[in-house]
């Protein structure tokens, strides 16, 4: 008798091992965002080596914060149990194709682009998180919700734009454009350590929270504290004939003015812009 209670005993005690184990490994999977769901990220820090991004005579590096806050989530993605890739963790210049080549041999992936805005106008501000295919537009939506809840500048949208780094993936993939390094105020938050950890924090919380972007068509959703809403975005994919015309008019009448100034001018742009559109 004795001897059939210790057996039903340890097949109770073999079962509650077997139960901690199954939760133990159903937490770590949620903390990676559940079963089926993307468990690595991909992180790409924009520019790097000879292109130090931004635009000619900008003071503060580009290069050197899209790094600081990739190195930044890297380390918040990984404590929260994800598998982290990066395009590139120091320095150096790493092609269009090469960062899409990266994200492109992780399937079960999303791909998270980090860059800092730049314009000739100091008074220019805000935040902008971009996105091409549809299947992106969550993850988009995840990221800059928490980017634009907890950082000071303005929220300047989502946007659908066919960057070649978006364009060419072929898993959910964003970039991110965390402020502008031409405003002054904007340029002073992006060289504080804590400013930078605070982006990759939120960035980090989007990455968590992609699963939890509501569609803009259900309307009997109930809003909870974990749902995020579906951002409306900017197509700008799409440019009108009667714009085009009048770039094509601006263009011509300015080469005319000034041709040796508008091909630096040109220039300058093309080389400022790189490490986005390829």
């Amino acid at each position: 008798m004795r001897r059939n209670s210790f057996r039903v005993t340890l097949s109770a005690a073999n079962l509650l091992v077997a139960f901690l184990a199954s939760s133990s490994y159903a937490a770590k999977k949620s903390s990676s965002g559940g079963a089926g769901s993307p468990i690595t990220v991909v992180i790409d820090a924009g520019h790097g080596g000879h292109d130090r991004g931004g635009i000619p005579g900008q003071r503060v590096a580009e290069k050197d914060m899209t790094l600081d806050v990739a190195l930044r989530l890297s380390n918040v993605l990984s404590a929260s149990g994800y598998r982290v890739v990066m395009t590139r963790s120091t320095d150096v210049f790493v092609p269009l194709g090469g960062r899409v080549a990266i994200a492109n041999s992780y399937r079960n992936a999303v791909f998270v682009c980090i860059h800092f805005n730049a314009t000739g106008r100091s008074g220019a501000s805000g935040i902008e998180t971009y996105f091409y295919s549809r299947d992106s537009l969550p993850l988009a939506s995840a990221i800059h919700h928490y980017v634009t809840g907890g950082a000071p500048s303005a929220n300047r949208g989502v946007r659908r734009r066919g960057y070649y780094v978006l364009r060419k993936t072929s898993i959910p993939a964003v970039l991110v454009e965390c402020g502008f390094l031409t405003n002054p105020t904007e340029a002073a938050y992006a060289q504080s350590a804590s400013y930078r950890q605070k982006l990759a924090e939120e960035i980090a919380a989007g990455v968590r929270g992609r699963n939890s972007v509501g569609s803009g068509f259900t309307t009997t959703r109930v809003a909870t504290a974990e749902s995020i809403p579906l951002q409306p975005y900017i197509d700008q994919t799409k440019v009108t004939s009667s714009k085009k015309s009048r770039s094509k008019r601006s263009h011509k009448k300015s080469t005319r003015k000034n041709k040796s100034s508008s091909k630096r001018s040109s220039s300058d742009a093309r080389a400022s812009s790189s490490d986005r559109e390829g």
